[in-house]
């Protein structure tokens, strides 16, 4: 849509704040792109491009480039500070959500065609963070669950322990022994879940020894297919590769294919599992991270009503960052997460501190 006759001073202060936040957003992909490489750097600058050609548009309507620019908003400055410097998933998530409310739908003088980029682009960055989600979601997980484990159980046991009215030193020995409890389980389970699916896909992933011999093999009558069609090979598949495999080694070739089947999936699935040392240790450490913040205030020797305070008071903030961090990652409402997680938690703590209060004792 073509700008009007005489625009107000309203329009023109409106378009220059579309004009820098056009240049913010193209400025957090480019250095998104910057810290990328193969199709996903391409796409980022795609979108950079096109993030200027849209600022290209309010500098037409303008006429020439304002003397006096207004700041970009809030968001697109943090997104391009933490895009410079950590290029994460994190900050493609922010993207789509700053994606997802474009001022275009209502705005009279953004083209049609710019409406529909800024619904596009949102599906390209959601797309972007699809990836970067799936990359990231075991470890993630895996991050949440043990910290919000740690602090949860920790808590219960320290209010619980706490609501009883036994000595403060007492309740700092008892989250310190739940800390070191909870972690080494953590730890513990981790290292036999990962080793227990190391050694089960060692024990089905295939190996060479059929090949290996096939030079030997009648090419006439054998049982070679027999093995690719064990693997998951159709019944002339697996005819046609004995073969291929009889025929090529008898002539002295060392193998007719790259490699038996099954092996590439298998070490991939090994490298997607990982170590199971550094799952117990990562496991342990996050359990640890999140327990020892309830047995804070005892530590530094709060005792009573007051370190029962501070203790759910630095809980609840850890809660609802783990919580908001989820729902940011996640694409969903940061805030709803974060409280879901601050019930939970304090759920959970309630109910073993009113059975603390229960079971109270009296200390002489």
């Amino acid at each position: 849509m073509t700008a009007p006759a005489q625009p107000t001073a309203a329009d023109r202060r409106q378009w220059a704040r579309y004009l820098v936040e056009e240049r913010a957003e193209g400025a957090v992909y480019a250095r998104l792109a910057a810290r990328r490489d193969g199709e996903e750097r391409q796409i980022l600058l795609a979108l950079a491009e096109a993030e200027r050609r849209h600022e290209q548009h309010w500098l037409d309507l303008l006429g020439e480039e304002p003397v006096r620019l207004p700041k970009a908003g809030l968001r697109s400055r943090m997104l391009g500070w933490m895009a410079s410097r950590f290029g994460s998933i994190f900050v493609l998530a922010l993207a789509q959500s700053a994606e997802a409310r474009s001022p275009y739908d209502s705005e009279q003088h953004a083209t049609a065609a710019m409406r529909a980029d800024e619904k596009v682009h949102y599906e390209v960055v959601r797309g972007l963070a699809v990836r970067g989600r799936r990359r990231l979601a075991g470890s993630f997980r895996a991050a949440v669950f043990g910290a919000n484990d740690g602090l949860v159980s920790n808590l219960a046991l320290v209010l619980g322990i706490g609501a009883t009215g036994i000595a403060p030193q007492f309740v700092l020995f008892s989250g310190i022994a739940g800390l070191l409890a909870g972690a080494l389980s953590m730890g513990a389970g981790e290292f036999v879940s990962v080793r227990s699916q190391r050694e089960l896909l060692a024990a089905t992933e295939a190996n060479d020894a059929a090949d290996a011999s096939a030079g030997d093999l009648d090419i006439d009558a054998n049982e070679l297919s027999l093995v690719y069609r064990a693997r998951g090979m159709s019944e002339q598949e697996s005819l046609l590769r004995a073969q291929r495999v009889v025929t090529a080694a008898q002539v002295g070739a060392r193998r007719a294919s790259t490699g038996a089947v099954g092996t590439h999936v298998a070490h991939s699935d090994h490298d997607i599992i990982g170590s199971d040392w550094a799952a117990a240790v990562s496991s342990f450490l996050l359990f640890a991270s999140g327990a020892i913040i309830p047995v804070l205030p005892w530590i530094f020797g709060l005792t009573g009503f007051t370190a029962i305070v501070v203790a759910l008071a630095l809980v609840g903030i850890a809660l609802l960052l783990t919580g908001a961090m989820v729902g940011i990652l996640s694409g969903g409402p940061p805030l709803r997460r974060a409280l879901r997680q601050l019930a939970i938690g304090f759920g959970a703590a309630a109910i073993t501190y009113a059975l603390g209060l229960l079971f109270g004792v009296t200390v002489l």
